[in-house]
């Protein structure tokens, strides 16, 4: 059962990464966080078309996502937002007993607040923390952090979901 539950959590959250990374190549061409990058004539993205981007959401969240799962990955995240304006961050996240990873709001600085919300660490690594609305969730993920983990448990952590409207942990089901 325990196998089962991790290809599950593997499952699930490689799509959710897959569907990141799409998002954020495809938000590749916008040169500040106002500007749209589709020109007046190309047509907007069809529903479902997995290349689409970023909807320009305003997000607005007082978040807090604390949860175990049966495989002991956990995590523990405060994620409050302003009209895309990053007021805290504070989230650890735990790979089983093998280890954990860390952000601190005092440790980024925050470069851009639309079409999604991008946080840069101030130590000059590369590590970003994103943070976007659809209609189910508000997710907070990372991307080049691998110093902010135990060595050997970066590609098994996750991102975090909130529930918009409830501001815990989305259901992932």
């Amino acid at each position: 059962m325990k196998t089962i539950l991790q290809w599950l959590r593997l499952s699930l959250r490689l799509a959710v990464c897959l569907v990141i990374g799409a998002s954020l190549v495809s938000c590749g061409g916008l040169t500040d966080g106002s500007r749209s990058p589709r020109s007046p004539d190309t047509p907007a993205a069809k529903p479902g078309d997995k290349s689409a981007p970023i909807p320009d959401r305003v997000i607005s969240l007082n978040g807090r996502c604390t949860q175990t799962e049966e495989d002991g990955f956990r995590e523990d995240a405060t994620l409050t937002v302003r009209n895309n304006e990053v007021q805290t961050i504070a989230w650890q996240l735990w790979v089983g007993k093998r280890g954990s990873c860390n952000f601190k709001q005092a440790d980024f600085k925050q470069t851009q607040m639309r079409p999604h919300i991008e946080l840069s660490a101030l130590d000059g690594s590369g590590c970003k923390l994103v943070v976007w609305q659809d209609p189910r969730r508000v997710t907070l993920a990372h991307n080049g952090c691998q110093k902010r983990c135990s060595p050997g448990i970066y590609e098994e952590a996750w991102p975090v979901m909130f529930d918009p409207a409830s501001g815990f942990c989305a259901k992932t089901d």
